[in-house]
C-alpha cells in the first residue's frame, strides 16, 4: 500500500467477510470479485518504507501500523445481514425517511441516499457547520441539496428532510448527545435550506427540462450547465444527477473553461489593493529580524528597537515628518487586530522623531505599527518608546470582554447551539454574529441585556490561563469554529455562576480561548446596553452593543428624547406609550373619516368633473370618470362603491393626484371572463405615457405621469369593452 508514487508505504493484509455461496461474487483478483460475497471490512497497512522519487525503498526510522475497520461492515457481519443497508441503523432511518417523503421503503438508491445525508448533515451542524457559499458551509449546503433533490426523484412533496433529525436523535443519541441537545437546531437549519433550496430546485429543473429539449447528443455543453449554476445557482452536482438518469452527461471542460472565464473576468474588475505584495515585504522582515514579542497583555508602555520602516511597499532606511510609515519593532506593546479585536492606537517615540500610530495590524507574526511621522526624523534600528493610547485600549477592552458574557447569555438564553460567527471589538461599539435561526423576541433581548448586566455587577476578576489546546477544551473552554491554535492557547474566564459539581458552590460562567485584551474585573465594564438584533445571513444573526461611557452617553440620549417627548405631549415620562398609542388611534380614526369624506365628495359628483352617469358600451354600464381630491390609495373603495350601484358594468376611475395620475378600473363579477379591468388599466396606463399596471379581472390598478390625456385614455377604454 502507498499513499502515492512517492512516500510511507509498505506491506498491507487486508480482512475479508464470506456473506456465503447464495450471493454473487468472487475473493479479491477474480473475475467476481465486484460481487458482494467477498466484502472486505478491515485493512492493515504496515508503514515500513519511505519510497523516493527514484523508486528507492529507505526503511522508516519509527514503522507503524495503520489498522481501519469498516464500523457499518462488521455491523452487517454480527447482525448476519448482506450490506451496510440492512443493518438496523439505516433500517430505523430508511424507514424514518419513506415516512417524511411519502414513498415506499424498497430499497430505492435515492432512499438511501437521504438516510445517509441526514446523518452527515445533522452532524455537521451539532459542530457548529451552517450551510453557506464557501468551505465546510459549502460541503453541508451540497450534502443537503442532494438529499432534496433524490427526496424529490421520490415524490417527495413540500420540504422534508428535516422530520428525519428525530428518528436520527432517537438511533444515534446516546451515542452522540449533541443530536439531542441541538436537535431543534439541527431541525431549523435544515428546514431553512429546504425551503430556500426548493425554489433553486423548481426552477433549475425546469430551465434544465427546457434546455435538454432543444440539445441533442449524450453530452450536454458546459456553458449550459454553468448558466444555470451562475444564473440560477443550480450546482453542477445535481445537474449530473438529473442527466445520468438520461444517460447523458455534462461537458465538465467545457463548464470549468466557463468558470474560468467568470473568475478572469472578475480578477480584470478589481483594481486591486496592493495587500499581497505589501505581504511579502513582511515575510522577508520576519525571515530576517524574527517576529514581534508582544507585552501588551501587562503593560501599554514599553521600549523596543525598529527593525523595519516599510515605505510605498518597500524597506526604507529614514522617514520624515508627513511621511505615511509602517513600522516593526522587535516587541510592542500595541495589539495587532485579530479575533475581532481592533489594532491599538498610540505613538512611537524615539530620540530623534515621533509617529503617531493609528492602525496595528499583523502579517507573518510581525506587527505592523500604521501611522505617520508627526515630528523629526525616524531610523531604522533606532530605540523607541511606545505608548498605547489608554482610554482606547480601556474601552476596546471592556467591549471584548463584554462578548465574552454576551457570548452566554444567548446560549443560556437561546440554546447551546448558538456559536460564534465573528465579532467587532471597537472603542465604541461592539458587534457579534451568532448562529441562530430567528430574530429575538423583545423578551429574550431583555433577558440577555440583563443577565449580561448581573455580571458585570458582579465585579469578579477575569483570570487568563496558559494551557493546550486539548486541555481547554477538556475543561469545556469554547474556542471559535474554524480558528487555528497553536500549541499553546489563553483561556480567558470571567463571572461566577451557582453549581453543583462535586460540591462546589460556585463555577466559571464564561470560559474562552481567546487572545485578545480584557478587562481586569467585570465591573470595569461598567455597563452593557443592547441595540438590536438583525439578520446577518442566511442562519446568522447579529446583535450591537455598547459599552461603559458609550452606553452611557446613549442612556442619557434616550432620556433626553422621553422627556422631550413627554413635554410635547404634556405628559410624564411614563404615560408617553399610551399617550402615543392614544394619538395613533386617533390618527387613524380621522385619516379614515378623510378617506371616507373624500370618497363620498368623488361619488357626489363634487370633484372638478362632475358626476359620471353610466354609458352603455357594446351593451356593457360603462362608468368612467376624471376625479380629484383623492389618492390612488381610495380608488378600489370608490370602484366597488360603483359596482355595487351599477350591479353589471364597468367602472374607470382617473385620479389627478399630487401631478400624477393613479388608475383603476373594476368589472363585476358577472362579466370578468369575458372582460379583463387588467386590460382596461394597462390600455389607459399606455395612453397617459406609463407603462404597466395589473391586478385581477374584477379590479387592477397602475399610475402614470399625468392626466392630460384622459379623455383619449377613457376612449381607448371603451375600445376594449368594444373588443
Amino acid at each position: 500500500w502507498a499513499l502515492g508514487d512517492t512516500g510511507p508505504c509498505g506491506p498491507c493484509t487486508e480482512i475479508f467477510f464470506d456473506h456465503g455461496a447464495d450471493i454473487w461474487g468472487g475473493p479479491p483478483g477474480s473475475p467476481e470479485e465486484d460481487g458482494d460475497r467477498y466484502i472486505e471490512i478491515w485493512n492493515n497497512v504496515f508503514m515500513q518504507f519511505n519510497r523516493t522519487a527514484d523508486g528507492e525503498m529507505q526503511p522508516l526510522p519509527a514503522p507503524s501500523v495503520d489498522t481501519g475497520m469498516g464500523l457499518e461492515r462488521i455491523s452487517a457481519v454480527m447482525q448476519h445481514v448482506h450490506a451496510n443497508y440492512e443493518i438496523d441503523l439505516f433500517q430505523n432511518l430508511l424507514s424514518a425517511a419513506a415516512e417524511a417523503i411519502g414513498c415506499a421503503q424498497d430499497n430505492a438508491a435515492s432512499l438511501k441516499v437521504v438516510a445517509d445525508h441526514i446523518r452527515s448533515c445533522s452532524f455537521l451542524i451539532a459542530d457548529g457547520v451552517l450551510p453557506s457559499n464557501e468551505g465546510r458551509g459549502y460541503v453541508l449546503r451540497r450534502i443537503i441539496r442532494r438529499a432534496c433533490r433524490h427526496g424529490n426523484k421520490l415524490g417527495a412533496k413540500g420540504v422534508f428532510f428535516h422530520k428525519i433529525v428525530a428518528a436520527l436523535a432517537a438511533e444515534m443519541g446516546d451515542a452522540f448527545p449533541e443530536l439531542k441537545t441541538q436537535q431543534a437546531h439541527i431541525e431549523r437549519v435544515l428546514k431553512t435550506e429546504e425551503e430556500q433550496f426548493a425554489k433553486t430546485l423548481d426552477q433549475g429543473l425546469r430551465i434544465l427540462e427546457q434546455d435538454l429539449a432543444e440539445l441533442k447528443g449524450s453530452e450536454i455543453p458546459g456553458d449550459v450547465v454553468f448558466k444555470l449554476y451562475d444564473t440560477y445557482g443550480f450546482p453542477v452536482d445535481l445537474t449530473q444527477d438529473a442527466l445520468r438518469e438520461q444517460d447523458r452527461k455534462v461537458d465538465l471542460e467545457g463548464f470549468n473553461a466557463a468558470m474560468d472565464a467568470q473568475k478572469a473576468k472578475a480578477r480584470a474588475a478589481w483594481s486591486g489593493s496592493g495587500e499581497a505584495a505589501d505581504a511579502t515585504v513582511w515575510f522577508d522582515v520576519a525571515e530576517k529580524s524574527g517576529t514581534t514579542d508582544f507585552l501588551g497583555y501587562d503593560t501599554e508602555t514599553a521600549e523596543g528597537q525598529i527593525v523595519a520602516l516599510i515605505q510605498d511597499g518597500a524597506q526604507v532606511a529614514e522617514v520624515k515628518q508627513g511621511d505615511a510609515v509602517q513600522i516593526a519593532l522587535n516587541q510592542t506593546p500595541f495589539y495587532a487586530e485579530s479575533g475581532g479585536q481592533v489594532g491599538d492606537t498610540g505613538t512611537i517615540k524615539t530620540d530623534s522623531g515621533v509617529v503617531t500610530v493609528t492602525d496595528t495590524r499583523k502579517t507573518a507574526g510581525v506587527f505592523i505599527h500604521i501611522g505617520e511621522v508627526t515630528e523629526g526624523t525616524v531610523k531604522t534600528s533606532q530605540a523607541a518608546v511606545l505608548d498605547v493610547d489608554h482610554a482606547r485600549r480601556t474601552s476596546i477592552r471592556a467591549n471584548h470582554s463584554a462578548t465574552h458574557l454576551l457570548n452566554e447569555a444567548l446560549r443560556k438564553t437561546l440554546g447551546d447551539h448558538v456559536m460564534q460567527r465573528g465579532s467587532l471589538n471597537a472603542a465604541d461599539r461592539l458587534r457579534f454574529d451568532y448562529s441562530h435561526n430567528h430574530a429575538m423576541t423583545a423578551d429574550q433581548l431583555a433577558a440577555v441585556e440583563e443577565e449580561v448586566n448581573s455580571y458585570i455587577r458582579q465585579n469578579t476578576a477575569v483570570e487568563t490561563r496558559i494551557m493546550t489546546p486539548d486541555d481547554a477544551r477538556e475543561m469545556g473552554a469554547q474556542a471559535l469554529f474554524g480558528e487555528k491554535y497553536g500549541d499553546e492557547v489563553r483561556v480567558v474566564s470571567m463571572g461566577r455562576e451557582a453549581g453543583s459539581g462535586k460540591g462546589a458552590d460556585k463555577q466559571t460562567y464564561s470560559l474562552e480561548l481567546c487572545g485578545g485584551t480584557h478587562v481586569r474585573q467585570t465591573g470595569d465594564i461598567g455597563a452593557f446596553v443592547l441595540l438590536g438584533d438583525s439578520s446577518s445571513s442566511s442562519g446568522i444573526r447579529r446583535i450591537e452593543a455598547l459599552t461603559g461611557t458609550e452606553a452611557l452617553k446613549w442612556l442619557r440620549t434616550q432620556e433626553t428624547a422621553l422627556t422631550r417627548v413627554a413635554a410635547e405631549l404634556k405628559t410624564s415620562t411614563a404615560d408617553v406609550p399610551d399617550r402615543v398609542r392614544a394619538l395613533l388611534d386617533e390618527r387613524r380614526a380621522l385619516a379614515n373619516e378623510v378617506a371616507q369624506l373624500r370618497r363620498e365628495l368623488a361619488m357626489s359628483g363634487g370633484g372638478d368633473a362632475g358626476a359620471a352617469a353610466p354609458r352603455e358600451v357594446n351593451g356593457i354600464k360603462f362608468i368612467a370618470q376624471v376625479v380629484n381630491g383623492v389618492t390612488g390609495k381610495d380608488l378600489p373603495a370608490l370602484i366597488d362603491e360603483h359596482k355595487a350601484k351599477l350591479g353589471s358594468g364597468a367602472v374607470l376611475l382617473i385620479a389627478d393626484a399630487d401631478g400624477k395620475a393613479a388608475v383603476a378600473a373594476g368589472v363585476t363579477a358577472d362579466l370578468a371572463a369575458t372582460i379583463s379591468a387588467v386590460d382596461i388599466v394597462k390600455t389607459v396606463v399606455a395612453e397617459l405615457g406609463g407603462k404597466g399596471g395589473g391586478g385581477r379581472p374584477e379590479m387592477a390598478q397602475g399610475g402614470a405621469k399625468d392626466v392630460a390625456n384622459a379623455e383619449a385614455a377613457i376612449a381607448a377604454a371603451e375600445n376594449v369593452l368594444k373588443g
